[in-house]
């Protein structure tokens, strides 16, 4: 009798213990939200819209491998905190999914590394990626939030070749 509650015990546990899990893994599971160029997305508290602005060579400084893909970024903080967003929350997929980062150089006065984003109040940035560029090819943008702004959110923003 001892035996059998032992064991009744034990499998209880066992079923508590994996629906914890999974309440956990559900909770944690990133919420891919996809847009077209020029659409408003909202990542965590920032409501961003991104747009595709063009090829260049870069500078005297800075010069890409393959082509520099230039994006514009609008972003706006709709939290009552001031929060940051960084270059590094950017990244470009191309159509095989393959991640390039942001690259950082001084290529204009618009150039985002890092920006403190106040209530309310846009701002506009641009970033580029260096990449093997095909004018062909589809790219998305992906946005993730910062740690600060702890959300799931990851935005997917088509900006090149979306039909």
């Amino acid at each position: 009798m001892a035996s059998g509650l032992v064991i009744a015990v034990i499998i209880g546990v066992i079923i508590i213990s994996m629906g914890f899990a999974f309440y956990m893994y559900l909770l944690y599971q990133p919420n891919f939200i996809e847009v077209q160029a020029g659409e408003p997305i909202q990542v965590g508290p920032v409501k961003y819209i991104v747009g595709y602005e063009g090829e260049h060579t870069g500078n005297k400084d800075t010069q890409p491998e393959g082509t520099f893909f230039k994006i514009r970024i609008t972003a706006e903080n709709l939290d009552s905190e001031t929060t940051i967003m960084t270059g590094g929350q950017f990244f470009l997929l191309d159509e095989s999914d393959k991640k390039y980062q942001a690259v950082y150089g001084k290529f204009s006065d618009e150039d985002l590394l890092t920006d403190l984003l106040e209530l309310n109040v846009p701002v506009t940035w641009t970033t580029q990626f260096d990449i093997p560029y095909d004018e062909q090819e589809k790219y998305r943008i992906g946005i993730l939030a910062t740690k600060i702004q702890s959300s799931n959110d990851i935005g997917i923003v088509c900006v090149h070749n979306c039909n």
